[in-house]
């Protein structure tokens, strides 16, 4: 299944991108952290390694490890605002269980 962005994830990282003067799209993947064992991470994405999958939609590159796939696998990701607070959220079909932070998840 395909990793995406809503219209308004995939405006804001065009956003970030622009800003920031280089970039070829998202990059996401996860760390083992937290009291729910993995964490989301995300960064701007330079160049797509030997082992990367290179997801593309509404003009907008993302780029999962290998690794890292299996637990991101059909996540949808947004980006939302509330209050003062923005941030990416993921939709994700594989979370079992997250903490009460939000921080981490399990599959």
């Amino acid at each position: 299944m395909p990793v995406s962005l809503t219209p308004t994830a995939a405006e804001r990282v065009r956003v970030f991108l622009a800003n920031r003067g280089r970039g070829i799209g998202l990059r996401l993947g996860v760390k083992k952290t937290g009291c729910s064992g993995i964490a989301y991470v995300v960064n701007y994405a330079d160049e797509v390694g030997a082992g990367d999958v290179v997801f593309e939609g509404q003009g907008v590159k993302v780029i999962v490890d290998a690794e890292s796939l299996r637990y991101v696998d059909g996540t949808e990701i947004d980006f939302v605002r509330e209050g003062l607070n923005e941030a990416f959220k993921f939709r994700n079909p594989n979370v079992r269980g997250e903490c009460g932070c939000g921080e981490s998840f399990n599959v």
